[in-house]
């Protein structure tokens, strides 16, 4: 039975653009969107829209904004901070990129693919790895985040350390605007000064300002040798000093280099099925080290066991077991991929992902521990990411056996308490997970003044209406 609460003019002429594939307004049908991954947001909406083209989203959009409809940009449904959650008043529509899911070109020369926005992170990956290519972002949930969003949220990854995050990978970009116009900044270049870069603009805002619809990627040769070892270390501090070891040797042999508090690898370890900790005893922290080259014969075996060997001499490192195979390999990412999976399986959660400098993450881990155990005592401090970049998921779960609903009332105290440390340490309270509506209310503290003013202003230019995505990075006025 169709429950939509579109104006039948409107609902006519959705239906006539993007057929009946194309449009859902059975709530069975569009309760999947509007519910983020973490279940933390449940909204509602009067239709879920599935362009196929950047032809239909364009004339799909316009029409919601003649009608003066709000629409929520939605890609693989992934972000922690329900940035692609609509409210729950039922006004808006979802427009889904999920079936803009071409791979259009592999380009060797410019080592570059042109991409819909609705291909997956991992299958954007294998398409590069088949033609032996490698597309270098990589994050947790690449099986279902889709391009387009990993873009909007400008989303890091494993491999930032390296490559640098999202923005810096994408050199071309293709969006529909608020009012239905199509953005087309679709090119190659490393080099073009003519005015400003449009496709940074939409690149982390989150879906705010327009639909990114397609882009153009950056690739890199592929790996030929790769080395992955994970370490048992005493906390963040020797997990630093084992980084600087690594990129005092060869900082361009780093391919990834992850920090896991113990409490969190626990989890991991305990509620994810065929997750084994290949060392003998358990430890304060881990890292998980990978070196990689386009080099066949490179000497990354020689280098891994330099460094590690005299870190184990010294007592830096108190364990280590090196991957001998790719299913070695592949067990010992799982270890550190599975680490949001298995707090979500231990039961509520808060989610800081923040960064600070380098030199502060210890003191960043030190003290923001202290502060959340005095707010919930029992919690389980459970901090894992990107040390090489900066990039701390200082997530906190709640106490056993405590009640869920409690303890996430409590999830604004405890993100403040963390975040005051951020501050004075010099970082930011959002990472790569964006602000979306979850920290929407710090951006006035964080980012107000001209910073704040600037951004609304831009807001207002693009979408004066506010229907694109509303809600979203700023606070209600």
């Amino acid at each position: 039975m169709s429950e939509t609460s579109l104006p039948q003019p409107l609902h006519d002429a959705l239906l006539d653009v993007l057929g009946a594939t194309g449009l859902l307004t059975d709530t069975t049908d569009t309760d999947p969107f509007c519910t983020d991954w973490r279940a933390l947001y449940h909204g509602r909406c009067a239709a879920v829209l599935r362009p196929a083209s950047t032809e239909e989203c364009a004339k799909a959009v316009a029409l919601c904004h003649a009608h003066g409809v709000p629409m929520v940009p939605q890609g693989g449904n992934t972000s922690m901070v329900g940035g692609a959650t609509p409210d729950t008043s039922g006004a808006a529509v979802v427009i889904s990129t999920t079936r803009m899911n071409r791979v259009h070109a592999i380009d060797h020369a410019d080592l570059t693919m042109t991409v819909e926005a609705g291909v997956t992170l991992k299958a954007a990956q294998d398409a590069a790895a088949a033609q032996g290519l490698l597309l270098p972002l990589s994050i947790s949930s690449e099986g279902s985040a889709d391009i387009g969003g990993v873009l909007a949220t400008n989303a890091g990854g494993n491999n930032t350390v390296r490559y640098g995050n999202a923005r810096e990978l994408a050199l071309g970009l293709e969006a529909v605007l608020p009012d239905g116009s199509v953005l087309d900044v679709m090119r190659k270049l490393r080099k073009d000064n003519t005015g400003y870069a449009l496709r940074q603009l939409l690149i982390g805002a989150e879906g705010t300002l327009g639909i990114i619809t397609r882009a153009v990627i950056q690739l890199q040769p592929a790996p030929r040798s790769r080395e992955t070892a994970l370490c048992a270390v005493g906390g963040a501090a020797q997990a630093l000093e084992l980084f600087a070891a690594f990129r005092k040797q060869d900082p361009s042999a780093i391919h990834a280099f992850e920090f896991m508090s113990g409490t969190s690898m626990g989890l991991v370890n305990t509620l994810i099925d065929g997750a084994t900790l290949p060392l003998e005893e358990p430890a304060p922290a881990y890292v998980l080290v990978e070196l990689a080259s386009p080099r066949a014969d490179d000497s990354l075996r020689t280098l891994m066991e330099t460094v590690l060997g005299e870190a184990l001499e010294s007592g830096l490192v108190t364990d280590a077991v090196l991957a001998e195979s790719e299913s070695q390999r592949q067990a010992l990412w799982v270890l550190r991929e599975e680490h949001a999976e298995a707090q979500k399986r231990a039961g509520a959660s808060v989610k800081n992902d923040v960064s600070v400098p380098l030199a502060a993450i210890p003191a960043l881990i030190a003290q923001a521990t202290e502060a959340c155990e005095a707010l919930v005592p029992g919690l389980r401090v459970a901090p894992f990411g990107h040390i090489g970049d900066g990039n701390i998921h200082f997530n906190l779960v709640q106490p056993e056996g405590a009640d869920p609903k409690a303890f996430l009332a409590q999830d604004h105290a405890i993100m403040d308490a963390v975040a005051d440390i951020v501050r004075g340490l010099g970082g930011s309270f959002s990472a790569e997970h964006g602000v979306g509506q979850l920290k929407a209310y710090m951006m006035p503290a964080w980012r107000g003044g001209a910073e704040l003013e600037t951004m609304r202003r831009i807001k207002a230019a693009i979408d004066p209406a506010n229907l694109m995505n509303p809600g979203k990075i700023f606070p209600a006025a």
